[in-house]
């Protein structure tokens, strides 16, 4: 959510942040602006809706300059609004901002005092005018900037620019992502990588605490306290093809069927190994994970359904107790803390403002041993785990997350194995078929997505329904929810997931002609009892979709239609199921014509509280 671009170059700049306004619309946001200095002094243009009415703007006013801040706004204090929208000014100063400043009341009030007059609800409006307020006993704009930025509280990345000073820009880092670029003709920063792409690949992460001014020659990073610092320089992997949409018709279509190769590429390192290792995830892996006596995972949305899937996974095969907990609710209920407890935490982005947290609280609990599964290498989840294991899914840019939940059931299931073998659980014939189930996933998953011209047959009957409910049993129920989710997200179509077993304890009120149900039934142990539950729904005149093995003895009929996958799974079976609900998902919206990949009210990667 939110997203920063910033340049300062020897040419006009307005091409350069509105691309990278462009690369960061995944992110979700609902208004745009920049800010220039140019020829004509400070330029401020901001508008309600997508990039390109502002881009629209710029055109129409020849916007100008080769020093600018640019800036896609998620609403988080104030409605969508053009006055709401970033950036924000104060006299000669502009600033945008991603986060969330907590004491920004007390600062609004002390501001007021002093004369300065707000025009907007935003928390950010008050960074502006405390900058300014600071530029009274500071002659150094740098210098000032820090003094402001020391009395912020909470998360937050912000860019800076005033207009006597054109050619440099001030931005700080705390608790939300940005990143330095450095080029050959001029320096840059964003919010995400995929921004600068176009410009350069020298990437300089900034850590949390970090302040630092950009010039179109160099850079300099010290901490608040004007401490100086350095950042090591990388070069980033990403590729610019990888966040084009190419042929397909939506990110989140191209993302569904990009998860063969995505599977493939997060288990390349197995090779043609017979054995798992736990050097897979990081030099001191070993004895962490050997003296492991429970795990918890910590996660929010899809990666939490994950999470769920483990658990199972991580009981039964490597017999180690496993809780699972929703990262926004851990780190404010009183918990009993194990300090031989593995610590997992689950992100595609590693930029999620609540795992984070939840992260430091599980720390400051006494559980040091941590482990990040996470698709970013460069993001603040990696960095903050002592363990990790990057999933090699590529950017995702669809907010419906599709090969980055399905890469991190890889991921689990790798660990789940590892752990097994060290606690003496996995015997050799096992493990060799475990990483033979992993190493045909890419496979498995192929014939799965050749089911798609069924899939939507079967979307054009949900279009026009407003409820739904989907059952599961065992591990296949927290697939159901993520089933659920993944309808909701792109259709805002009512959606809620039992297990199947709980229907006849309350939810089987709400079954009639016009709730469709939908199920996930593998051939497993929990099959038979399935079919009754199913039975259920029938009786009560629910209409019935199912999602079966090709050897489950089902057979369709009135009200009860039948997908078959191509194979029963074993215990990955879960991950297989999780493709055909992500297409029904798709096609769905496809038909109720909404924004597929970048649905109302939601971002992608959510770096606020």
């Amino acid at each position: 959510m939110c997203g920063i671009v910033a340049a300062v170059a020897d040419r006009n700049v307005v091409s350069v942040l509105l691309e990278g306004l462009r690369r960061l619309e995944y992110r979700g946001y609902d208004s745009a602006g920049l800010a220039l200095i140019g020829q004509g002094g400070l330029q401020c243009l901001r508008a309600v809706g997508r990039v390109s009415e502002l881009a629209a703007q710029a055109e129409q006013s020849a916007a100008s300059g080769e020093t600018g801040i640019a800036h896609t706004r998620w609403a988080t204090h104030g409605v969508p609004s053009e006055r709401n929208a970033h950036p924000h000014v104060s006299g000669g100063l502009a600033v945008v901002h991603n986060g969330i400043i907590e004491n920004h009341e007390p600062l609004r009030t002390r501001l007021r005092a002093e004369g300065y007059e707000f025009v907007s609800e935003t928390d950010t409006e008050v960074v502006a005018h405390l900058i300014a307020s600071e530029l009274k006993k500071h002659d150094d704009f740098f210098a000032a900037a820090r003094a402001a930025i020391a009395q912020l509280r909470g998360a937050f990345a912000l860019a800076i620019l005033r207009k006597s000073e054109p050619g440099r820009i001030v931005m700080a880092r705390d608790g939300a992502p940005l990143l330095l670029g450095i080029g050959e003709n001029g320096h840059y920063a964003a919010s995400d990588v995929s921004a600068l792409l176009q410009v350069t690949r020298r990437i300089v992460y900034l850590e949390n605490g970090d302040c630092a001014e950009i010039t179109r020659d160099g850079f300099r990073i010290t901490r608040v306290d004007g401490t100086p610092v350095k950042r090591l320089e990388s070069e980033s992997q990403l590729s610019a093809d990888a966040v084009e949409l190419g042929q397909y018709r939506h990110y989140m279509q191209k993302e569904i069927f990009e998860q063969p190769a995505a599977l493939s590429n997060t288990l390349e390192m197995l090779g043609t190994t017979h054995s798992v290792q736990p050097g897979l995830f990081g030099a001191s892996a070993e004895p962490v994970l050997r003296a492991a006596r429970q795990v918890l995972i910590l996660a929010c949305g899809t990666s939490y359904h994950a999470g769920l899937t483990a658990r199972y996974w991580l009981e039964a095969i490597a017999g180690l107790p496993c809780s699972v907990e929703v990262a926004s609710e851990y780190r404010y209920r009183d918990s009993v803390a194990d300090p031989a407890t593995l610590v997992v935490t689950l992100s595609q982005s590693g930029e999620t403002a609540d795992t984070l947290a939840a992260l430091q609280h599980a720390k400051l609990l006494g559980m040091r041993h941590t482990l990040c599964i996470c698709n970013v290498p460069e993001s603040s989840l990696v960095r903050e785990n002592a363990l990790r294991f990057i999933t090699r899914a590529g950017p995702e840019i669809g907010v419906a997350s599709t090969k980055a939940f399905t890469t991190q059931l890889a991921a689990l299931y790798l660990l789940t194995l590892t752990l097994a073998k060290l606690r003496g659980r996995l015997t050799p014939a096992n493990e060799g078929k475990g990483l033979s189930a992993l190493r045909h996933l890419p496979v498995a998953v192929g014939k799965v997505l050749e089911l798609e011209p069924h899939i939507r047959v079967w979307a054009e009957r949900f279009a026009m329904k407003q409820n739904a409910l989907f059952l599961g049993r065992g591990r296949h129920y927290p697939i159901a929810m993520e089933g659920a989710l993944k309808l909701k997200e792109i259709t805002y179509i009512h959606a809620e997931a039992y297990p199947a077993g709980e229907l006849k304890h309350g939810p089987l009120a709400l079954v009639d002609q016009d709730m469709p149900v939908i199920a996930v039934a593998p051939n497993d142990a929990l099959l038979e009892k399935l079919k009754s539950n199913l039975q259920e729904v029938r009786a009560r005149g629910g209409e019935l979709f199912v999602f079966a093995d090709a050897d489950s003895e089902m057979s369709a009929s009135d009200g009860l239609h039948i997908l078959r996958l191509p194979e029963h799974y074993g215990q990955l079976s879960a991950l297989l199921h999780t493709i055909p609900l992500q297409l029904l998902a798709y096609h769905v919206a496809l038909v109720r014509g909404t924004d597929v990949d970048k649905p109302r009210n939601l971002a992608k990667s959510v770096t606020v509280e």
